[in-house]
């Protein structure tokens, strides 16, 4: 009778829910495929992936690594430190937990454990959201036996050619529609009346925040309740916007009732919101980030507006036109049936599944 082999799979990334949530999809999938593997996180304290992570039943440890700031900050001469600190946290991790995988989902944070886990000799695959890769999964490159990507746009910037695999983005188990009452209900929001979800990412958007606070009397005028999530760096600034027909929270964490209440979404163009909104049919605005490298948001949103599936407005047209571009979307509903059924054919759903099962193999090579 043979013994069952218990593999384990160390997972980095955070800093964003955009790097967070598809690497927790892997790993809800890797359970399902092998409930008996042993999975760690590593990310960062201050950010997302500490709260979070406990919250879907996954081991997490921390490292002392931050971002780059543009800006000379007392972060930024401690940076290099930071750095050292942080890979000998990580070579400290890895001895201890001793991983067959590593599967690292971009951001700095991911940097550190994933190079401390090749060179412990871990099988190692990157996931890649972006239309243009970050800079930490271009570092770790070659060290990849795989490198899973959401847009084929990505290929030219790698050069390990090779390893690409055009999987998508992985999407979480747990994320599904549920009974629109039912999710109105739990924001206290008045069945009868069209609602609209904004999402500026789990950190806030300053630009678009402003925005909605200027558009919220006009909103209400013409019978829209709003759910709004301003991110926790512009809570403060804006809870007092909470009414009967506003929801202002910091964040949301059960994003399948928020996403099941709204009529129309209102939200930055990240790689992971693109893919969640496509995989439940979410009519959107997208508002594409410009402090992004190579403008790669407002290059996703355009393919997905050119293709009549999404509305697109800039940064620099927000003020002017949200106000008219909501009230007018929202109250067509021929117009948002056929933003539902065009952002569908954007959809992976098996992308967490395929990575899952390259990750179970690339554990099972000796």
């Amino acid at each position: 009778m043979s013994s069952t082999r218990i593999y384990r799979f160390l997972l980095a990334g955070g800093g964003t829910g955009g790097h967070l949530y598809p690497a927790l999809a892997v790993a809800q999938q890797i359970k399902l495929l092998k409930p008996e593997s042993e999975i760690l996180f590593v990310g960062t304290k201050k950010k997302i992936e500490s709260r979070v992570v406990p919250q879907y039943g996954f081991n997490f440890r921390s490292i002392w690594i931050s971002g780059f700031n543009r800006k000379l900050t007392l972060d930024n001469i401690l940076f290099p430190l930071k750095v050292i600190v942080s890979m000998i946290q990580s070579l400290m991790i890895v001895m201890k937990f001793k991983p067959r995988v590593a599967i690292g989902s971009g951001a700095y944070v991911s940097g550190p454990s994933i190079w401390a886990a090749s060179v412990f000799g871990s099988k190692i695959i990157l996931l890649e959201q972006n239309s243009y890769p970050g800079v930490t999964n271009r570092i770790l490159e070659k060290r990849a036996e795989e490198i899973h990507i959401t847009f084929d746009e990505s290929k030219k910037y790698f050069r390990e050619q090779k390893k690409l695999k055009l999987t998508g983005n992985p999407v979480r188990v747990n994320l599904k529609m549920i009974d629109k009452s039912e999710a109105l209900k739990q924001f206290e929001l008045d069945t009868a009346k069209k609602t609209v979800l904004i999402l500026g990412g789990s950190g806030g958007a300053g630009n678009l925040n402003y925005a909605v606070a200027n558009a919220i009397t006009e909103l209400i005028k013409n019978n829209i309740q709003v759910i709004w999530q301003t991110g926790q760096f512009y809570y403060d600034e804006n809870k007092n916007y909470n009414s009967k027909n506003v929801r202002v929270m910091p964040f949301i964490d059960d994003m399948s009732a928020a996403f099941s209440a709204c009529d129309l979404l209102i939200a930055r163009a990240g790689a992971t919101t693109i893919t969640e909104v496509s995989y439940l049919g979410i009519p959107v605005v997208f508002v594409p980030s410009s402090n992004v490298a190579a403008n790669h948001q407002y290059i996703n949103a355009k393919a997905i507006s050119d293709a009549s599936a999404a509305i697109l407005i800039e940064d620099k047209n927000l003020k002017s036109n949200l106000v008219k571009t909501v009230i007018e979307v929202i109250g067509d509903d021929k117009k948002l049936e056929e933003l539902k059924k065009n952002i569908s054919a954007f959809d992976k759903p098996n992308a967490a599944r395929v990575i899952a099962e390259s990750a179970i193999k690339l554990a099972e090579i000796v």
